[in-house]
């Protein structure tokens, strides 16, 4: 904790000041961070709220990233980190119209942000104004509060934020003009919120002359006292303040301290107040054994000290003798508080626990569906229930009630969860939509779960969202693992895809491993809940795993205790497979649950039967840009290419990259690589032409400019809604003279013979396809003996979240790093991370070409 509550890792990775962004990718200024935060905060109290943030550009175009949240635990909020522009939240919204966005109920947000609903599906309002200075656009500043259902945001507030804002705006653009980087390169900083107001902590000391009966107060002790008491008084006057019995122990603690030992002692006393109520106070008490002023010792003057500490110990005390086990964290999640029966039901003590982030003191707590009960809690402010198993054979019900200071959590152990799920017929059919997991319904308990329910029904929105822009099998797999299994607290998933009137596993999570491969491949007429599931039509639901087993004696059980959905996967009446949800406790379903689980497995069919068509189309996509690509480039004496293709793994993994390798006659080669926008068979088509175009024009003896402006003129005449950017360079193998050009193409790499490596200057035109009237000016340069020339597309250099240029640095050393290396193996290195990488959002295309003497 430090000022202003900011805390989180500084620049060497410890607590400590918000100096730094606590990022990995290096710290903002000291200035900066202090400015967001100071907003931050400013905003979030000025409008009543209880969390909220700056969003700031990260130096990435169309990328912001989250610099300081307020009132929140960063880590449970990390996909909320990075926001690209052009996504359809209001953060981006805000950002890319320079205009202010107030959503003040979940209603007005729906309407207007489906997707913010369905990432957030709870019920709270929030504010969003533009960080700027003149037509600088800096970022966003957010603030969230409690909804106001109906209620529109106050023109007061409104002001609050705009001018919070553009106070924030102008404070950046003087740093700026000073030379601070207004950029956010990583993590953000969390604020911890201002503790509500409450009795201030007062101190006060005293100094009683036991021979005498005189008690000297000051004046911090005579304001906890009141105006009734003057110093110096009595030992009777500070007595009658105190009951009977700590009078009793004032005397006693003098005894202790003023004795033959005299060992200081401590002791709690109530106070009563000028208003009449009881003080907690602790007294600290110690003899002098010498009499200022004679250096004649004794034991007759007694000090204390006295600390008005509220009621928080009190409370502290009340809460060890309930027979419930509480838990305490504050809004950025960190432990604050555990009483007794915390410490025996976690076996942990209270030392290894406070002040350690929830989900490190409570290890079970990082799972999904228990973070998002947590983020229900922050965000509604309205208490969530929820049934967890923090090992195997242990249940317990855990209670979070949110505050604006933080969240008070209740631990309830269950011996078994089974009897306290009610079954399907005695739930009220016109009840909401019950809470994700939630197998509890107690008559007469005051733990409800109104943000609970609310989440349930926004669950599915998110579902449906997130369907939509998934495009392969897997992806539309993992989205339903990620939000239909939250969403009603599941822990198995399996996906079986029909083909050949069989059904194959597609996609399994947390089931024991090998479990479902006997089932791979089953026949439809095999008396299976999932095949008959498909075959009738029919969802099944079986509400604990001894149902099941009556109804199938024969099926093996990866469980004794449980409860399955089986879910048809049909599209438009067209079978597509079948989806099981598995769940860890018995539990019922009701009308409510049962009928949006039918309902999403359809929506679940259309993504998978459209996947489906995209694997296909992926498939003619890859196989026409393997017939376009060259399977041998020419072999030049002197002259040495190697090429090399990667597809993208995002999206249609297919583009429109190219390269090629053309001996011109002359006995020169036309060393060309390009890029077609976009993916897919179209881009496929598009570049096949555009290779076809170049490799006529360069055939035909044109001159490198008129090859530039024939390809241009036909791709306007094929008008297939498509640019293309190209680099094209002629080179005499003889001599190493090259004329080169570029139509809006990444600059080339030149490996010079000593090792070092550089961008080349290449003048450039427009991209391919925009402009008829286009030129394309040449540039000439030489490839001297034991150089090498690097063409590549941006797919090699661009990363999410950094900027083109820190790849295109990030290439050049490694090129330079090759050294002496074959030429195959150069390029084998240069791609080796691209290969690697998990996520390759677009397709990679490099070609090398390098000269060599005689000898080489």
């Amino acid at each position: 904790m430090t000022s202003h509550g900011a805390s989180g890792p500084g620049p060497a990775g410890g607590t400590g000041s918000p100096s730094g962004n606590g990022a990995d990718n290096g710290p903002a200024s000291h200035a900066l961070t202090w400015a967001l935060a100071e907003t931050a905060l400013a905003a979030v109290e000025e409008v009543g709220g209880y969390a909220g943030g700056v969003y700031l550009r990260s130096g990435t175009p169309g990328l912001l990233r989250l610099a300081v949240l307020v009132g929140l635990p960063g880590p449970l909020f990390r996909p909320w980190w990075r926001m690209h522009t052009n996504r359809p939240f209001p953060v981006a919204e805000v950002h890319r119209s320079g205009q202010a966005v107030h959503l003040p109920d979940v209603e007005e947000a729906m309407r207007r942000f489906p997707q913010l609903v369905a990432s957030l599906p709870f019920p709270f309002a929030s504010l969003y104004a533009p960080v700027i200075a003149g037509r600088e656009r800096f970022g966003v500043l957010v603030a969230l509060r409690a909804p106001s259902p109906g209620v529109p945001v106050d023109a007061r507030d409104r002001s609050r934020m705009t001018g919070g804002a553009l106070r924030l705006g102008e404070a950046l653009a003087d740093l700026a003009r000073q030379g601070t980087e207004v950029e956010w390169p990583g993590d953000p900083v969390c604020v911890q919120l201002p503790t509500g107001s409450g009795p201030p902590v007062r101190f006060g000391s005293f100094a009683w002359d036991m021979d005498t009966g005189t008690v000297t107060l000051d004046e911090g002790l005579l304001a906890v006292l009141g105006a009734g008491v003057s110093s110096p008084c009595s030992i009777e006057m500070l007595t009658s303040l105190l009951d009977p019995e700590d009078g009793y122990a004032l005397w006693a603690a003098a005894r202790q301290a003023t004795g033959a030992g005299g060992r200081p002692s401590v002791r709690r006393i109530r106070l009563r107040g000028p208003d009449g109520g009881l003080h907690l106070l602790e007294v600290s008490a110690r003899a002098r054994r010498t009499v200022p002023g004679t250096g004649v010792t004794g034991g007759g003057l007694l000090e204390g000290t006295l600390v008005d500490l509220g009621t928080g110990l009190v409370g502290s005390d009340a809460t060890d003798r309930l027979p419930r086990a509480i838990l305490a964290v504050d809004r950025l999640g960190r432990v604050t508080y555990l009483n007794e029966r915390t410490e025996h039901l976690l076996g942990r003590p209270r030392g290894a626990l406070a002040g350690r982030p929830l989900w490190e003191a409570l290890p079970w707590f990082a799972h999904p569906f228990h973070e998002e009960q947590l983020r229900a809690a922050l965000l509604s402010g309205e208490p969530v229930r929820f049934l967890a198993r923090p090992e195997r054979g242990r249940w317990l019900t855990v209670s979070l009630h949110p505050g604006r200071d933080g969240v008070t959590m209740v631990l309830i152990p269950e011996e078994d969860p089974a009897p306290l799920a009610p079954a399907a017929s005695e739930r009220r059919t016109d009840d909401a939509l019950p809470a994700p997991g939630n197998a509890l319904s107690r008559p007469n308990d005051v733990l409800s779960a109104p943000g609970d329910r609310a989440a349930a029904l926004y669950r599915p929105v998110a579902l449906a969202i997130a369907l939509s822009e998934a495009v392969t099998a897997r992806q539309v797999s993992a989205v339903v693992t990620e939000e239909l299994l939250p969403a009603f607290g599941g822990r198995q998933l399996a996906i079986y895809l029909l083909s050949d009137r069989r059904l194959y596993l597609a996609w399994e999570t947390g089931f024991p491993p090998g479990f479902l491969e006997p089932f791979d491949g089953v026949a439809l007429d095999s008396r299976l809940p999932g095949v008959e599931t498909l075959t009738t039509g029919r969802p099944l639901f079986f509400e604990s795993m001894e149902q099941l087993g009556l109804a199938y004696p024969d099926l093996p059980m990866d469980a004794h205790s449980g409860a399955r959905a089986f879910l048809p996967l049909i599209a438009s009446g067209r079978p597509v497979g079948s989806c099981i949800l598995g769940f860890d406790s018995p539990r019922g379903f009701s009308p409510e649950e049962r009928t949006v689980l039918t309902a999403l497995a359809g929506l679940i069919a259309q993504a998978l039967e459209r996947a489906q068509r995209y694997d296909t189309e992926s498939a003619v996509a890859r196989g026409l840009q393997d017939a376009l690509l060259p399977h041998r480039l020419p072999v030049r004496e002197g002259v040495e290419t190697v090429g090399r293709y990667l597809p993208g793994t995002q999206g249609m993994d297919v583009g429109g990259d190219w390269y090629d390798v053309i001996e011109t006659g002359q006995g020169r080669l036309a060393l060309v690589i390009g890029d077609v926008q976009g993916h897919g068979v179209a881009a496929a088509a598009t570049m096949g032409q555009l290779r076809s175009a170049v490799r006529a024009f360069a055939l035909g003896g044109h001159r490198p400019q008129d090859v530039m402006r024939g390809t241009n003129r036909l791709l306007i005449d094929l008008d297939p809604g498509q640019f293309a950017s190209c680099c094209y360079v002629l080179l005499d193998p003889e001599t190493g003279d090259m004329r080169a050009v570029r139509a809006g193409h990444p600059q080339p790499l030149l490996r010079r013979p000593d090792g070092t490596a550089q961008p080349v200057e290449l003048a450039g035109g427009m991209v391919l396809g925009v402009d008829d009237r286009a030129s394309y000016p040449v540039t000439r340069l030489r490839l001297a003996p034991g150089a090498v020339l690097a063409l590549f597309t941006d797919g090699l250099v661009e990363r999410p979240g950094q900027d083109i240029d820190e790849g295109i640095g990030r290439l050049s050393r490694a090129f330079a790093a090759t050294g002496a290396l074959p030429l195959a193996e150069t390029a084998d290195r240069l791609i080796r991370e691209a290969r690697a990488a998990t996520s390759r959002p677009d397709d990679i295309a490099l070609l090398l070409a390098a000269r060599w003497t005689d000898s080489g």
